[in-house]
């Protein structure tokens, strides 16, 4: 069976994904970097070196799948968004390994960005949207975006068009540092969520959303101020719900403008079920798709579901 590698070296995971011409996950491996604890972040030198010492060792976890089938293609992310001006050190580790294994081979080697393989792990997860226009909603520790998408099913790539950001933090950061405030490790999110699970109670903080664009500093400094105060685990789930009523905000904002009531919604926060059930029920009108949280992450499934597309295989 020929096989589809994508290769994603984001600012805090290794990840490669094989995919089976059948449409089938045959491997999944990812390494997440290293922090050292009470730190917000890794600087993209520290993260670039940790990407090279963990590139063999995912190779040497796929080895034994790759020798069971045909490696026929492999899809890489390159930078992080579809702009001329977007580029992150991190994101080179990779593309060296993907045109290496694409020129000693002689196989394709597809080249698309991080955010266009979060998109495509969410259209293959998600099992949507099904109109080529949609609306999708990036949320990272390293994007805020809303963004207007066109799926072209001739040629497979994807036009994306900038309606709104962030001011200042983006909502991963929002996260990152209430949790580490908390004294949790970073990245904090999953270790947020559970806490935020412990209690259905909330404190009033107030959302901003103006012109396409939103904040998060306001929330953050709120909930810091009430260290003490209150419960960590009020103020972790205080955190996830003005996320999502910030995002309640941005999604009203743009069916001002746009007719489609598709939204897919991608990136590590994304995950969050707290932010998805308050979204599932503030917008019953909306046809809302979320990638599958363990493709909602930073990982390498778009990238080879994209590969596998340009290749001529029939997708979801």
């Amino acid at each position: 069976m020929r096989v589809f590698l994508g290769i994603d070296t984001s600012s805090y995971t290794t990840s490669m994904c094989l995919l089976g011409e059948d449409g089938k996950i045959k491997a999944d491996e990812r390494i997440i970097l290293q922090v050292a604890s009470g730190a917000r972040g890794l600087r993209q030198s520290e993260a670039l070196f940790q990407h090279v010492q963990n590139i063999p060792e995912i190779t040497a976890r796929l080895s034994d799948a790759v020798k069971e089938h045909e490696l026929a293609a492999i899809g890489v992310s390159v930078k992080p968004r579809p702009q001329d001006d977007s580029y992150l050190p991190v994101f080179l580790p990779g593309l060296a390994l993907g045109e290496a294994l694409g020129n000693l081979l002689g196989i394709p080697c597809h080249k698309l960005t991080h955010q266009e393989t979060h998109i495509w792990g969410g259209l293959a997860s998600a099992d949507g949207p099904k109109s080529p226009d949609f609306l999708v909603i990036h949320l990272s520790g390293g994007t805020t975006e809303l963004t207007a998408v066109s799926r072209s099913e001739e040629t497979n790539q994807l036009q994306i068009k900038l309606l709104g950001g962030t001011l200042d933090l983006h909502a991963g950061q929002y996260v990152d540092r209430l949790g580490v405030k908390l004294g949790l490790p970073f990245p904090a999110g999953p270790s947020l969520e559970k806490m935020a699970q412990r209690t259905s109670e909330t404190v009033p903080v107030a959302t901003f959303h103006r012109g396409g664009m939103v904040s998060f500093s306001g929330p953050l400094t709120a909930l810091e101020n009430m260290l003490g105060e209150v419960s960590p685990e009020v103020c972790a789930r205080t955190c996830f719900v003005s996320i999502a009523r910030t995002l309640v905000k941005w999604i009203q904002w743009a069916a001002e403008t746009y007719s489609s009531r598709e939204l897919l919604i991608v990136g590590g926060v994304a995950s969050n079920q707290i932010i998805r059930d308050t979204l599932r029920a503030r917008l019953p009108d909306w046809q809302l798709y979320f990638a599958d949280p363990v493709y909602s992450v930073d990982n390498a499934y778009g990238a080879a579901f994209f590969s596998f597309l340009t290749s001529g295989g029939k997708g979801r």
